[in-house]
């Protein structure tokens, strides 16, 4: 319920330390296990015992809220060195998926909403979205490079059934003919298998599974509305019958917890059909660090210390560190154990091998930036 780091900051800790951040309240469903107040607030909210005992008893169900977010635009630039795109499109901010290790938690305290249990029930959906990509693709000069949907929150989470912006916005790219990367961990993808598989042929899509393990009790406690983890092999199955090149991302690895599955995750998905893999190792930015440390006491006490020490001799004696290159991999021995055995697993089974670039000389906008249909189509 705090805002800031519970356990000390560096170095050890021990099975009593990580006592001592557990929380009284679990909601059935959901991933956090509070709903620590956001960094930017002046206040915070910490549960306490007035005598009458409430305090012990369970919270209520926590519904779902969904809310409008009207955008002034829908393409986001970024200049990281380390990752493969330099644009992005999120149709959807929070996600009901509930991962507990979402690197996208913090941007629900930008406004004034926590990244705990906020980020998974109080969902914004851009319902402008399509028309404001439309009109950015057709501005003079734009140039194409791959957009990644969805990076930041799941464009397939459970709200895209009823919605559909995700496939409203695949359709404008298709008809662009713009490059696309697509990475989820829903069945849902399915659905658009029809606008999809034409697009692999020129090829303007790449299309990632996420796949973290294939422990089912686990990821129920993990990643709580996500799908189950055949499902997604599943689904890994059905897009490459369908044509579709599809890449594994056992992301994040946690050392302690799921580590030990990396050549598992990789054959099963292999066996599916999947041609590339890649990984990533648990990042733990900003309030992320304590709502996953109270995670872990709730969920895997007996292993909780070790996690958080193991965790952090690959993060320089802390919870994180967002060092260009490095922030996805960690470094010392068990950094370096882990990167040699994806390596070696993924070459055993033949993947990572001729992938090939996706295009943009075929890229034409339809529109002016006006909206107007243009006449050179």
């Amino acid at each position: 319920m705090r805002t800031g780091q519970k356990l000390q900051p560096k170095g050890r800790v021990t099975l009593l330390d990580t006592q001592q951040v557990s929380e009284r309240f679990q909601q059935r469903g959901r991933g956090a296990i509070s709903n620590q107040t956001g960094r930017f607030e002046k206040e915070t909210h910490e549960a306490f015992d007035d005598g009458w005992g409430t305090i012990e008893e369970d919270a209520g169900r926590l519904e779902t809220q969904l809310m409008k977010d009207t955008a002034r635009t829908i393409i986001t630039f970024n200049k990281s060195p380390d990752i493969h795109f330099d644009r992005s499109v999120n149709p959807y901010r929070g996600c009901e998926h509930g991962c507990i290790y979402c690197f996208a938690r913090p941007s629900h305290a930008w406004g004034g909403l926590s990244p705990g249990l906020d980020f998974e029930s109080k969902l914004f959906f851009k319902d402008n979205a399509v028309e404001l990509l439309k009109r950015e693709l057709s501005k003079p000069g734009y140039l194409p490079r791959p957009i990644a949907l969805g990076i930041n929150t799941d464009a397939y989470q459970p709200i895209e059934r009823e919605l559909g912006l995700t496939r409203s916005l695949l359709e404008v790219l298709a008809k662009y003919r713009h490059p696309v990367s697509l990475l989820t961990k829903s069945a849902l993808i399915q659905r658009d298998i029809d606008l999809i598989a034409p697009m692999t042929h020129a090829p303007i899509v790449r299309v990632g599974i996420s796949l973290t393990t294939l422990d089912r009790p686990l990821a129920r406690k993990m990643e709580p509305r996500a799908a189950t983890p055949q499902r997604r092999l599943d689904t890994i199955k059905a897009l490459t019958e369908a044509g579709i090149p599809v890449t594994v991302m056992t992301a994040p690895i946690i050392p302690g917890l799921n580590d030990h599955e990396i050549e598992t995750l990789l054959e099963a998905a292999a066996d599916h059909g999947a041609t590339g893999a890649g990984y990533v190792l648990l990042r733990l930015p900003y309030e992320i660090k304590d709502l996953f440390h109270e995670w872990l006491a709730q969920h895997v006490p007996d292993r909780a210390a070790r996690v958080i020490n193991l965790l952090r001799e690959m993060r320089g004696g802390k919870d994180y560190d967002a060092k260009w290159f490095e922030r996805g991999t960690g470094r010392g021995p068990m950094a370096e154990l882990i990167s040699k055995r994806f390596a070696r697993a993924a070459h055993k089974l033949g993947m990572n091998q001729n992938r090939k670039p996706l295009r943009t000389d075929i890229f034409r906008p339809l529109e002016d930036a006006g909206g107007q249909l243009r006449l050179d189509v």
